[in-house]
């Protein structure tokens, strides 16, 4: 299993930095739009939809995924519209606070979202911004750079929270959803994202405004990547299954290694055009 792991694992990064830096923005878009149709159809079965409806809803994902191309690929990523672009990600924004309060409180909190509709849309205000939000952000001055950053931070909260957790977590931090997750080590893991924000700060001399805007948007980044990953826990938990689908050998399915992103992706984003952080680069 660790071989096959780790095998996949080699084949998803180079596939990645390849879609990433090789590839013009239109096909990049496409690409990850097909990914997260394959993760629409996951979330289907998160949400105990049946066959027939689970092509329905993939059939909505796409349309939305459609009006959103339309809307990106109109916008002018020189002078990207700040104020519009923030009213589209603030919705998926306070999804994210407000499923933070659901995760804490589940089990009870399964009677405001247990319902196979209400996930359903769910999906639809989880991953239709996550495709827009990469697709805006791989579309500025050094888009490839900033998507790579925002994997950085995830990958600095999740390692951050692993070994801090491991050597000092006590308090569970989400006991009936994730019971290995701890408060110590979700401080662990924004710890490591703040010292990386602030690295990357002094690296490019950015100014001190625009330093506590980067750090603090890293640091909310690093929450809501928590949340993300929270958040598939719960409805697989709720669903009572192990991984999202199979479709990756050894990994389980493409939610289960995009669950965090999905979540961190829009924040950044937003963080990145507020601090103005391309033109610094």
């Amino acid at each position: 299993m660790l071989k096959q792991r780790i095998i996949t694992a080699l084949v998803l990064v180079v596939l990645f930095l390849g879609l990433l830096f090789l590839v013009p923005i239109q096909w990049f878009a496409i690409a990850v739009a097909a990914i997260i149709l394959l993760g629409g159809w996951e979330w289907a079965n998160l949400s105990n939809l049946n066959r027939a409806l689970r092509f329905v809803f993939l059939a909505v994902l796409g349309a939305a995924l459609v009006g959103s191309a339309d809307y990106v690929f109109q916008m002018d990523f020189a002078h990207p519209d700040i104020g519009h672009t923030r009213q589209i990600l603030a919705v998926a924004c306070g999804w994210w606070a407000l499923a933070f309060l659901w995760v804490q409180g589940y089990p009870a909190s399964a009677m405001l979202w247990g319902n196979r509709w209400v996930r359903g849309l769910i999906g639809l205000v989880v991953l239709v911004p996550a495709w827009l939000s990469v697709v805006i952000l791989r579309g500025l001055d050094h888009g490839a750079w900033l998507v790579l950053f925002v994997v950085a931070v995830v990958v600095f909260a999740d390692v951050g929270a692993y070994f801090v957790g491991r050597k000092f977590g006590k308090r569970k931090l989400a006991r009936e959803v994730s019971p290995g997750k701890s408060w110590e080590g979700f401080f662990g893991g924004l710890g490591a994202c703040l010292v990386l924000a602030l690295t990357v700060s002094i690296l490019f001399e950015l100014p001190m405004k625009n330093t506590v805007l980067f750090s603090f948007g890293v640091l909310v980044t690093a929450l809501a990547s928590v949340i993300g990953d929270l958040v598939e826990s719960m409805f697989k938990r709720h669903r009572g299954i192990k991984d999202s689908s199979r479709i990756l050998p050894g990994h389980g399915g493409i939610l289960d290694r995009l669950d965090s992103l999905t979540a961190a992706l829009p924040v950044f984003t937003m963080a990145a055009l507020a601090s103005e952080l391309p033109k610094y680069l």
